[in-house]
């Protein structure tokens, strides 16, 4: 495994390395135990859970997931951003807890941006001693091109804010290989994917046939873009492939990696959590609320079992 030494808090699987060495043995390493500040946890006071349908016209692509969106979709609303993490840490922990009684792991997706801040309510008490940390696998949903410590790295971003907090087996941290080219990057990671589902680590859609992972924690940008799929982008429309590369990205930096939205779409459970006012818009458009004709990319976000959107009152201003 490689990484850069400023980064030695949790090493992450290198995914050519885990091919050729890893996948059996590394599963039951465990990360040295970090000592956390402790903080009370509160419950939030103002949650408005309201089930919703999705009234705008999609791509034929992603027609069959938008149906399936429509049955089980919740979005609940929150007076504060802290309010969103501290409901937020408390569904995590719940569905951490659910699925690794049923599959004896749990298999986490990551995005970039303020979705890690939002998760910090997660490495203080009551979470940081009750969630079973040993049987969490965290994944990305995209990732730039870039050196893992580098400022723009998704995977620095979450070591910095959460991973180097809690004892997850570093072993079970699979970050994309920083040494290669975005199509190799993208190649190395799908074989990965595949070799985890044959291991039953990561289950199989019954529905699609795709990976279905336990969790994916996303967030939205203001043109409604998620992962690293943007809105007019034809990787939108991908039905095949698991991982992709997007080499012109309209935000920088411009080469990435990405899931495409057969794989997003098939998690048990997808959470977007989306906060500030810069957002609303958007917010307004992907939930169906807006006169709007375009179709942004989070608007065909669905999920197996269940898609829950976390906003604060500022995110959801327009609805």
């Amino acid at each position: 495994m490689r990484m850069a030494s400023s980064m030695s808090a949790t090493t992450p699987l290198s995914l050519s390395s885990s091919l050729r060495t890893n996948l059996s043995s590394s599963r039951t390493s465990r990360a040295p135990l970090i000592s956390l500040r402790v903080s009370p946890i509160f419950q939030a006071l103002s949650v408005k859970s309201v089930r919703t349908n999705f009234k705008n016209p999609i791509s034929a692509s992603a027609s069959a997931s938008a149906r399936m969106a429509g049955q089980n979709k919740k979005i609940e609303k929150f007076e504060t951003e802290e309010e969103v993490a501290v409901r937020l840490a408390k569904y995590t922990a719940d569905l951490s807890a659910k699925f690794v009684k049923e599959r004896g792991a749990f298999t986490v997706v990551l995005s970039g941006g303020s979705l890690i801040d939002a998760l910090r309510k997660l490495t203080e008490a009551p979470y940081k001693d009750s969630v079973d940390w040993s049987k969490w696998h965290v994944f990305w949903v995209d990732e730039r091109v870039v050196k893992r410590d580098h400022v723009d790295s998704n995977y620095k971003l979450a070591l910095d804010g959460f991973l180097s907090k809690v004892p997850i087996p570093p072993g079970q941290v699979y970050a994309i290989n920083d040494a290669l080219s975005a199509e190799g990057a993208a190649d190395d990671y799908e074989t990965c994917l595949k070799h985890l589902v044959q291991r039953n680590v990561i289950a199989t859609s019954k529905t699609t046939g795709f990976p279905k992972f336990d969790l994916m924690l996303l967030g939205m940008g203001p043109d409604g873009h998620l992962a690293s799929l943007f809105p007019g982008h034809p990787l939108v429309n991908e039905k095949n492939k698991w991982v992709t590369c997007i080499k012109d990205s309209p935000k920088p930096p411009p080469e990435r990696i990405t899931f495409t939205f057969p794989v997003i779409n098939s998690a048990a459970y997808n959470a977007m959590v989306v906060t500030g006012e810069g957002k609303a818009s958007a917010v307004c458009t992907a939930l169906g609320k807006s006169q709007h004709s375009e179709t942004l990319p989070a608007q065909l976000l669905s999920a197996e079992d269940e898609l829950t959107w976390f906003l604060d009152k500022s995110a959801a201003s327009n609805l």
